[in-house]
């Protein structure tokens, strides 16, 4: 087997419970693109398996620990994590049949995305490894799940770094141009080949319920995509205002919301930041408001024009806010930690002169798990807040 020579430090980080080697603690590997290696240290100390990629930073993604598996079996590796994945998310006993199946590391499956939209799988095989076992990720989960076909979503930007081409093709059975889904009692069609990320945001399901459960009279759901949160808000509050720049996304929601006999929800195309400035100087005010943009900070280097953002919207958002109201509020920019994210808010807070009490730290939902001291796989955090005064 080919075997890739890592660093004192690359090995420290093994250790710690890190499964990425950047290419810096690579000293040598003899290995193709794609291929499985050894992983070996000083002193020929072994450190189990990895994926190799000749193109990324991330340079080795370990598979396997050393003394878990006596040899590498390619096919049994890839058969037993698929299926343990597939039965975590079956026992979760999930409202709906949409939900993340695989979860790159957190299942221990690097790079690998698998999303299920009812009978239609969506893959996603992000680095050099996985993108040359498709045909055999395919025919496992054929196997396993037993779906009508399965979508290969190979057009995120990351595949460039590894030096891959984004396309997107059926690679099993036939996929739909809309497929038809329900979560928690809300029906909708969802774009599997166009729709952001995989067709939804997935990772926000069980906070679109969390949400509901507090919400009551006027509400307003902001960076509303296809309206995951206002659809939930429209079934307990007397009316919702939606705000998206995207006019697709809310033709999307528009459609979802007649589809399950909600009358009660506004859209307006609109830049979110100017929107909220206009509903303040209109004096417009909401008993709960959603706040759900996009990831401000995608490098390190953003962050402080990310927390700036963050800020306004947050400000905005409370001034917005009647005493009693609640303000759901979240982040999915990975370099914006939990606590930063956290002291923004209050920040906001303290600016709009509007006392707020912490009702839930919320995360991303149970079928995309978090794999503890790999903090990437921990991306989405949000606040439910309650203004006080």
């Amino acid at each position: 087997m080919p075997h890739a020579l890592i660093t004192r430090r690359g090995a420290d980080r093994l250790r710690a419970g890190h499964p990425w080697i950047y290419r810096s603690d690579v000293l040598r590997a003899d290995a193709e693109p794609g291929d499985v290696v050894r992983l070996v240290g000083e002193q020929r100390r072994r450190y189990g398996w990895a994926l190799w990629s000749d193109r990324s930073q991330i340079a080795l993604r370990q598979i396997a620990v050393e003394g878990e598996i006596e040899a590498f079996d390619e096919r049994a590796w890839l058969d037993d994590r698929l299926r343990a994945a597939v039965a975590y998310r079956r026992a979760l006993d999930l409202d709906g049949d949409t939900c993340r199946l695989v979860h790159g590391e957190a299942d221990r499956l690097p790079a690998l995305v698998v999303d299920r939209y009812d009978d239609v799988l969506v893959i996603q095989a992000l680095c050099q490894g996985m993108d040359r076992r498709l045909g055999t990720l395919v025919e496992r989960l054929v196997d396993i799940v037993g779906p009508r076909g399965i979508l290969a979503r190979h057009d995120p930007a990351v595949r460039s770094l590894e030096g891959l081409e984004r396309r997107i093709d059926v690679v099993h059975g036939e996929v739909p141009d809309r497929v038809g889904v329900s979560d928690d009692g809300i029906r909708r069609d969802v774009d599997v080949r166009h729709g952001q990320k995989t067709g939804l945001f997935l990772d926000q399901r069980e906070n679109h319920r969390a949400v509901a459960r507090y919400a009551r009279g006027r509400g307003l759901d902001a960076f509303t995509y296809q309206g995951g949160f206002a659809l939930h808000l429209a079934r307990v509050c007397d009316s919702v205002v939606a705000l998206d720049s995207s006019g697709p996304a809310l033709d999307g929601l528009r459609a979802a919301a007649a589809a399950n006999g909600l009358a009660n929800v506004e859209t307006r195309e609109a830049n979110v930041f100017d929107a909220l400035r206009e509903l303040e100087i209109a004096g417009e005010r909401f008993d709960a408001i959603v706040l759900d943009p996009p990831a401000f900070a995608k490098q390190k280097r953003s962050v402080k024009r990310a927390a700036a953002a963050y800020k306004e919207i947050n400000l905005r958002a409370l001034k917005l806010l009647e005493p009693g109201g609640c303000l759901a509020t979240f982040s999915c920019s990975f370099h914006i930690g939990p606590e930063l994210f956290e002291a923004v808010v209050a920040a906001a807070a303290a600016d709009a002169r509007a006392a707020v009490a912490l009702v839930e730290r919320r995360l991303q939902a149970r079928d995309h798990p978090v794999l503890l001291g790999v903090p990437e796989t921990s991306y989405l955090k949000g606040l439910i807040l309650r203004r006080v005064a």
